[in-house]
Parts: structure tokens; sequence; C-alpha cells
């Protein structure tokens, strides 16, 4: 709902970015919305304090070197100011989380006022956004992908997004669309996709193609790109996966979440204000919950320690 509303108040500007870099609006407000929360929560660390350090410790020093110098760049370009480049530990920063070096390559001052504005600048970070994924090879008009149904006893072992085949070919295999239809009649029989089974052939499973690729390049994670492309569609009007992701332990609501941390609050756990985001400290309290209560002590924030809880 929180998508949908900025897709409404931003739509002029979203407008112009998709006349320019040919990505549809709701791609756009569904990357602003996983990476910061459409913006509010850009992350709070100096980047100059962040990435120096990353320079000097740890196993990818070389790569931060880079990306501290990019920030002293941008710096020096007067682009952001000192106070207000702040964001991830590791460096990504801004609405829709770039890092320095990729500010430098795609950013864009897209309301003209002579900066590359991402801490501050709305329209500069959603057509800074669209530009990343124009320049990743975007396919104006082509969907990312769809929920299949598989046929009973389908072997899935060596598939992938990478080991794309012909929709014909699929269709072949007795793959459908997941409502039942032919894959024909949601795109053509020579396009190309890969099969994505993120929870195993049991759970849900979708046809993949260029443009789940390119969201991929975002940030190199399957799950990444699958929250991105659903968000997406969602902010489209579709509806939920159809195929139940398969767990005894189903994930909790952000509000749930909330309420979860609200509960380990007051039983003296310190794991800091109640946000929704399960971090470390959070995972750490619930093991040891979990361990009291006779369960599984894995951290996971899910219905199974909120019930036990409450």
């Amino acid at each position: 709902s929180e998508g949908k509303s900025n897709l409404s108040e931003y739509r002029d500007v979203l407008q112009r970015v998709s006349s320019q870099y040919g990505v549809d609006p709701a791609t756009v407000v569904a990357v602003w919305g996983v990476e910061s929360n459409f913006g509010q929560t850009q992350g709070k660390y100096p980047l100059v304090q962040a990435l120096s350090t990353l320079s000097c410790y740890g196993r990818r020093q070389a790569y931060f070197q880079k990306e501290f110098f990019a920030t002293l760049r941008i710096l020096q370009s007067g682009d952001i100011q000192p106070q207000r480049l702040v964001g991830s530990w590791a460096g990504a920063f801004g609405h829709t989380q770039f890092m320095p070096s990729t500010f430098e390559r795609l950013a864009v001052d897209f309301d003209g006022d002579g900066r590359r504005d991402l801490m501050d600048n709305s329209a500069d970070a959603l057509a800074s956004t669209a530009n990343f994924l124009a320049k990743g090879g975007w396919q104006t008009g082509q969907p990312w992908g769809f929920e299949v149904r598989l046929p009973a006893g389908m072997n899935t072992t060596g598939e992938s997004r990478r080991n794309k085949k012909s929709i014909s070919a699929w269709t072949a295999k007795g793959v459908t669309a997941v409502d039942g239809q032919p894959l024909e009649a949601r795109v053509s029989g020579s396009q190309k996709a890969g099969l994505l089974t993120p929870a195993g052939a049991a759970g849900p499973a979708f046809l993949v193609f260029r443009n789940f690729d390119v969201i991929y390049g975002y940030n190199a994670a399957e799950s990444y790109a699958l929250a991105i492309a659903h968000l997406s569609d969602r902010l489209r009007g579709a509806g939920p996966f159809v195929t139940a992701w398969p767990t005894d332990d189903p994930g909790l609501s952000r509000a749930e979440r909330i309420t979860l941390q609200k509960a380990l609050l007051s039983r003296g756990y310190d794991i800091g204000e109640p946000d929704g985001l399960i971090g470390s400290k959070t995972r750490d309290a619930i093991k040891t919950e979990q361990s009291k209560l006779g369960l599984t002590p894995d951290g996971r924030a899910g219905q199974k320690i909120l019930r036990a809880i409450q």
C-alpha cells in the first residue's frame, strides 16, 4: 500500500523517467521499496569513515579502497554534502543504495539543479535507478517472468535462471501458467526463459526472462531479485504467489515482526527499537528464547516463536 501511494505521489516524475529510460514505474518503485523502504531507511554510517575502515581491514580491501576514493571524488564534485553522505556499513547510500563507484557511472541529475543527489532528491534517485536497469539491458515492455505450474514428477535438476529454453520447450515438458493456461498465451513461444524454484519443486516455480537477470544485477541474489519482481507485480495489482511456500514455520508480516520485537524487549533483551527489521541482536534474542521454550534455536523470526511467546 505504501508503494502504491508513492506510485501515485511521484506519477509525473516516474512517467518522465519511464519515457527516458524505458523502465516501467512499478519496477523502479519496487527497487526503491526493497532498498530503503521508500527512502526511510538509508543507513546511518558516515561513508568516509566506513569505507576507509573497510579499506584497511577485512577480506576485500582492494575493492573498498576503490569505493573509498570514489566517495572522496563525490564529495569533491559537490554532488552531496559531507554531513549528508551516510549509508550502510558497506558503503551503499541513498534512496536506492548505490555504491560510490556505481554513483559515478550511473547517477543522473534528473531535475537539472546541477547536482546528482541520491540522498535527498527522489527524482534523481528514481531516474538513476532506471538508468542502472536500462544500462544493464532492460527490455522495455517485457515481463521479468511469471509463476508457473510444473507437471507432477518433473525433474528440475540442472534447471536455473541461467539455463534458458524456449517457451515452446517448456510447454513440451508440460509446464503451464499457474492458472493452467498455455504459456504461449502469456509470451511468444520463441522467447527464452529459465526455471527458478527457490524453495524446491514443491514450492512456487517461475519462468524468468532477461529482465529478471537485470534486476539480479542490482544485487546478486535470486531472493533479492524475486522480492523486487514480485513487489513490482503487486504494485500493478497482481495477487500473491498462488503456490504456498513449503514450510512448517511461515514468516511474519512487518507488524508481526514489530510485535515479536516488543515481546523480546519486555523480556529484557537489548535489541534496540522495535522496527520490524530482523538484525543480529533480534536473531540472537530469538535463539535464546527458542532454547528456553524447547524449540530449535535457529533464530528464525517465524510464526512458531511468535505464537510460543504470545
